[in-house]
Parts: C-alpha cells; structure tokens; sequence
C-alpha cells in the first residue's frame, strides 16, 4: 500500500525512512525510555525484542505520538514530527497497532475499519481501502456486519491490522500482534506480516516472541530496562549467546 507517497527520508541516506536519535520517555515522574536510537529504512521489517516491561509499548507510543518525548527527536519521511500530535502523524501515514487491538467492542468489523480512515484527507478513498483490506482478510469481509467484541482473538486482530492499514501507512508500528493467541493464529498473524511487507508497507515490529519476530524482519533491535542493549541484523542476533539464552529458550 506504500506508493510514491515515499519521499527521500533522509538527506544522508536517501532510503532511510524513520530515525530516533536519544530518545527518552517518561510517565510523569517514572523514567522509562532512555537514550533509545531507531532507524528503518523504506521497505524494511524491523523487530524491537524485549521481555514484558522492557519498554517496547512507549517507545512505540513515543513515534505515534501518543507519549510525549521528554529529549530527542523524530524524523519520519524527512520530516521532524517530535512534537507532532498523533492524528498528524497518521497523516503522514505513521500509524500504530496498539497491544491489545484496542477495538470498539459493540460496533461492526467495517465499522471499526473506517475508523481507520476517519481524518478528512483519508475519507475519499476509504471505499477503496476497505475493498483492499477485504482482500486481504477474507474472513473480516464474511464478518463485515458482524460486532468486532463476538470476534475471535484472531479476527479481533486482523482486525486491528486492516483499521491501520485504513490509513495507508507508510510505517505501521505493531505492538505485540500475536500476544495471547495460540500457536496457529501466531503463525497466521506473522504470516499477515510477511503479505503487508510485501506490498510495501515498512513495518516495526515489538515482540516477546524473539523467534518468530527474527524470522519474519531483516533486522532488530533488544530492548531491557528502557534501553537498546544490542542491535544488528536478524541473523546475527539469532545466533548471539544472550539473545538465544534469554529470548530462545536455548540453554548453554
């Protein structure tokens, strides 16, 4: 879905499209993001891998625009959107997937789809989107009518994935998409990620599930604590000694 809208993100590396220098976040008084540096490149997947509580839900509040930065600054497409409010970064089609999906229960799968593309600019070509979306999802297209709270787990988050890409994300940031289903819907889910990528949409992943996460971007990003312990291409980080012991479940 990402198209010539792309514009060179970055003087310095023309394919760069998002960069985060020293970012810090905090919840009034309680610090919880420290010095994190991020960069994504148009097309790309890339993974931010963490345990529950590393961190990875505000720094992805923080680019969406959603938890104030405290210091630092972010680029998006060539443009500084550091103090940006989030219905203007979704217009500059940076859009976040929250944890949780986060939909609204009592109105309908297509309901909650074209609250996806509800900023005026989006609207003329919301029909359109949705036709999309609907190819992408075959099963929200047979729960079109259908309250989104008698979804499954599963629907409920292809769900929330076509009411981002409503928007016509150039970035979508994904905030733990297969949290709390099972084995199956996880694969599903990831195997929606790899369809999204494909046809162009940049994606940063947050995931406790390092493996699949790993699997599915060309690079990732380990978060603890608040901070960017390690960092490097996906491959590489499958094979270093903390993240099998920590994130893989491989003993020593």
């Amino acid at each position: 879905m990402a198209d010539e809208r792309a514009q060179m993100a970055d003087s310095r590396d023309p394919a760069l499209l998002l960069r985060a220098e020293n970012l810090e976040a905090a919840y009034g008084a309680i610090q919880v993001v420290w010095d994190v540096n991020l960069k994504l490149k148009c097309g790309e997947v890339v993974s931010l891998i963490g345990a529950n509580g590393a961190g990875k839900t505000t720094t992805l509040k923080v680019l969406a625009g959603l938890v104030p930065v405290r210091k630092g600054r972010i680029i998006f497409n060539g443009s500084d959107v550091t103090l940006e409010p989030a219905h203007e970064r979704v217009l500059h089609h940076l859009c976040l997937v929250p944890e949780g999906r986060e939909l609204w229960p009592r109105m309908t799968v297509e309901e909650n789809l074209l609250m996806g593309a509800f900023s005026r600019p989006l609207r003329p070509k919301a029909q359109q989107n949705l036709d999309r979306i609907y190819q992408l999802f075959p099963r929200l297209a047979e729960r079109r009518r259908q309250v989104a709270g008698t979804l499954s787990g599963g629907e409920q988050q292809m769900c929330a994935i076509g009411r981002g890409l409503m928007a016509e994300p150039l970035l979508l940031l994904l905030d733990e998409p297969s949290l709390g289903l099972s084995p199956i819907l996880v694969e599903q889910v990831f195997q929606i990620v790899r369809r999204i990528a494909a046809e162009g949409v940049s994606i940063l992943l947050a995931a406790q599930t390092a493996n699949d996460a790993l699997e599915v971007s060309r690079s990732a990003y380990v978060m603890e604590a608040g901070r960017i312990v390690l960092e490097g291409p996906s491959e590489e980080l499958r094979t270093s000694d903390h993240v099998r012991r920590v994130y893989l479940g491989v003993a020593d």
